[in-house]
């Protein structure tokens, strides 16, 4: 068990823990644990002894030895010793689902163990350049545009708009815009379940449970939307309604993976967003995203992260843009993953990459929470793991298509998505 601590305590090192923090949750955890032990232990002797008791009751009345004035008296008493068990017995497991709260209260609070390819690292600066498959980047014209003022020039999306209805970070798209938006759900969607992902359109709004399920709660609490009054969150991703539909089942190993794929807007305040990096559709509080989500056998869920990863880069292929995948390293790897990686794609005009994936392999951290297991006919149930990756999230894919593909008479359309909105060029 040392063995299995010293392991986590260097893992969590690698997020960059410090070891006092790391310290000092292990001994409250530790303590939470001998406590509920404990606990548990004495309740367990209540009831073993309330049983004995209420059988010595059952065997006076069994042999009518209750109905003399001695067995009466003793049947009375020893009831009242069950009763005053009974009590204690109530308090016991109050105090448990107490400690319980707090137990799981404490683990809720600690990030997922890093896998060993996570590169050590403070900050996205340490990232590790897993492929780059930009080659040369493209170099615009002087008279080239932004993303944001080729959506003003051709009508494609607007802020003020958005503004007037809702607020700051809510696009409207309009015309040819919403067009080439809804071709790239359509597109993505079709990719996807060519591939054999199942699709799902799952609701928007989550319980709180959900929430906890695959993590957003208590990490990003502050990032989602609350609807106050009823408890629901708006969702950041697919990912959170999707991967809960599996949520205290038990799947049969044969069906394994499971492969699923849902379209949704997604709503994130990102709250302390500012300056240039979050100009036009950078960063926004609603955008459409395609989510891909699979639950594995542990023994292969790599090996499904292989396959994701590839679906990802044949959608980038066939836009032909410019991108590279990045291993996420320690300090800017999620709450919840094992291991991740990011697509970006260049942002020819803004000169800068832009991250329009993450795929990840979550192992058993979300499946834990939400008792997602598999087994065999010969098996005791065992966690599977969950993985999941955009493909694609919209806003970032679109200012870098709209972008790269301009040229002095309009924007062209990437020809796989021709069919899906009917043009070719935007003008």
């Amino acid at each position: 068990m040392k063995g299995h601590w010293k392991s986590a305590a260097r893992a969590l090192e690698k997020r960059g823990m410090g070891k006092e923090e790391i310290e000092e949750y292990f001994h409250q955890l530790k303590n939470l644990d001998m406590r509920r032990r404990r606990n548990l232990q004495q309740a367990e002797e209540f009831r073993s002894e309330i049983k004995k008791i209420s059988r010595e009751v059952g065997e006076l009345f069994k042999t009518g030895k209750a109905k003399e004035d001695e067995g009466t008296a003793l049947a009375n008493k020893m009831r009242e010793q069950v009763l005053n068990l009974k009590h204690k017995l109530s308090l016991k497991e109050a105090k448990l689902e107490k400690i319980e709260d707090e137990l799981r209260e404490c683990l809720y609070n600690i990030p997922n163990l890093p896998h060993e390819l996570v590169p050590a690292g403070d900050s996205e600066e340490d990232n590790f350049v897993f492929k780059d498959a930009a080659g040369s980047l493209p170099r615009l014209s002087d008279s080239a545009l932004p993303h944001w003022e080729l959506a003003k020039k051709y009508r494609l999306f607007d802020f003020e708009l958005g503004v007037k209805v809702t607020g700051s970070g809510f696009p409207v798209y309009t015309g040819k815009g919403a067009a080439l938006q809804r071709a790239m759900i359509t597109w993505f969607l079709s990719k996807a379940t060519e591939a054999g992902y199942s699709e799902v359109i799952p609701p928007l709004l989550v319980n709180e449970d959900t929430a906890r399920g695959t993590g957003q709660l208590p990490d990003k609490e502050g990032q989602m939307y609350h609807a106050e009054k009823d408890n629901f969150y708006l969702i950041p991703t697919a990912e959170v309604p999707i991967t809960n539909l599996y949520r205290d089942d038990i799947v049969n190993e044969s069906e394994l993976p499971v492969r699923m794929v849902g379209y949704t807007p997604c709503f994130r305040r990102e709250a302390g967003s500012y300056g240039a990096h979050v100009k036009g559709l950078n960063r926004v509080h609603q955008f459409d995203k395609v989510e891909i989500v699979q639950l594995a056998r542990p023994e292969n869920s790599y090996e499904q992260l292989d396959e994701m990863l590839a679906h990802v880069e044949g959608l980038l292929k066939a836009l032909k843009l410019p991108y590279r995948i990045l291993r996420l390293c320690g300090g800017d790897l999620g709450f919840t993953s094992a291991l991740t990686y990011d697509f970006e794609v260049w942002s020819a005009a803004q000169e800068r990459w832009l991250e329009v994936s993450s795929v990840s392999n979550f192992e058993t951290y979300q499946s834990n929470r939400m008792m997602i297991r598999t087994r065999s006919k010969s098996e005791k149930p065992r966690l599977v793991h969950t993985l999941n990756g955009s493909a694609l999230a919209l806003p970032r894919v679109m200012a870098a298509m709209l972008e790269l593909y301009q040229d002095e008479k309009g924007i062209k359309v990437p020809d796989v998505l021709v069919p899906y909105t009917g043009f070719k060029r935007i003008d």
